[in-house]
C-alpha cells in the first residue's frame, strides 16, 4: 500500500480538478466555521488539501496556517495563496506531530474531512488538545464511515487493496464525540451536515 504522502500527491491533481461534491453543504460549513473566528486569533488547519477551505476563512482570522501531508497539495495551495495575494494564510507540508508547532500555540484548530483518515484518532486528539491555547476551538467534520451504506466499506477495502484508496477508520458519531471528549474536550456544537459528515466545536 502506498504511503499517506505518496497516495496523496498522486491523487493531487485530480483532487484540486474536481468540483465540491455538496456545494449547499459546503457553503453551510464554511459559514457556520467563519462565525466562530475573530481577527485576533491564530490557527491551524491540518490536511488542508490544495488549500481551498482555508482561503475562503483567510479574511476571517487573524492568521492561519494550513498544513498536509502531501507536498504536491502544498504546491496547489500555495499558488492558489499567491494569486488571492491571501499574506496572513501560510501553507506548508507536515503533519500534526510536526516538531515545528509549538504547544499552546492556536486559539483554533481546523480539520475537515480528516479524522477518519487518521490511523490513531487518539493520538491525533492528544495533539490538537496540545496544540491549543486553554479554551481554544477544534472544529471539524467527519465523515462517519459506520452511517454509511453497509457496501461502501466493503469497497473501500477493495480499492486500498490496490492503491486506489487510502485508509480510512470505520467509527460512529457517538464513537467519535466520546474519543473527543476523553481527549479533554468539551463540545458546544454539533450538527450533521449532512449524513454521514459530523459537524464538531469542541473547547479544549
Amino acid at each position: 500500500m502506498p504511503t499517506q504522502e505518496s497516495f496523496w500527491n498522486k491523487a493531487a491533481d485530480k483532487y484540486a480538478a474536481q468540483p465540491v461534491r455538496n456545494e449547499a453543504a459546503y457553503k453551510a460549513t464554511i459559514e457556520r466555521v467563519r462565525s466562530r473566528l475573530t481577527q485576533d486569533m491564530a490557527g491551524l488547519e491540518v490536511g488542508c488539501g490544495t488549500g481551498t477551505t482555508a482561503l475562503l476563512l483567510a479574511d476571517a482570522i487573524g492568521s492561519l496556517l494550513a498544513t498536509d501531508v502531501s507536498t504536491r497539495m502544498i504546491e496547489i495551495a500555495e499558488q492558489k495563496r499567491l494569486d488571492q495575494n491571501a499574506e496572513n494564510v501560510t501553507f506548508r507540508a507536515g503533519l500534526i506531530d510536526d516538531p515545528q508547532l509549538q504547544a499552546a500555540s492556536f486559539d483554533v484548530v481546523l480539520a475537515f474531512n480528516l479524522v477518519h483518515l487518521v490511523p490513531d484518532r487518539q493520538a491525533f486528539l492528544a495533539s490538537v488538545k496540545a496544540l491549543l491555547k486553554p479554551g481554544g476551538l477544534f472544529i471539524s467534520k467527519t465523515p462517519c464511515v459506520k452511517e454509511m451504506n453497509l457496501f461502501i466499506p466493503i469497497v473501500i477495502k477493495g480499492l486500498q487493496l490496490i492503491g486506489k484508496a487510502p485508509n480510512v477508520e470505520s467509527f460512529g458519531p457517538d464513537e467519535l464525540k466520546s474519543d473527543i471528549q476523553s481527549a479533554g474536550f468539551e463540545i458546544l456544537e454539533e450538527d450533521v451536515l449532512p449524513k454521514p459528515s459530523w459537524y464538531i466545536v469542541a473547547r479544549a
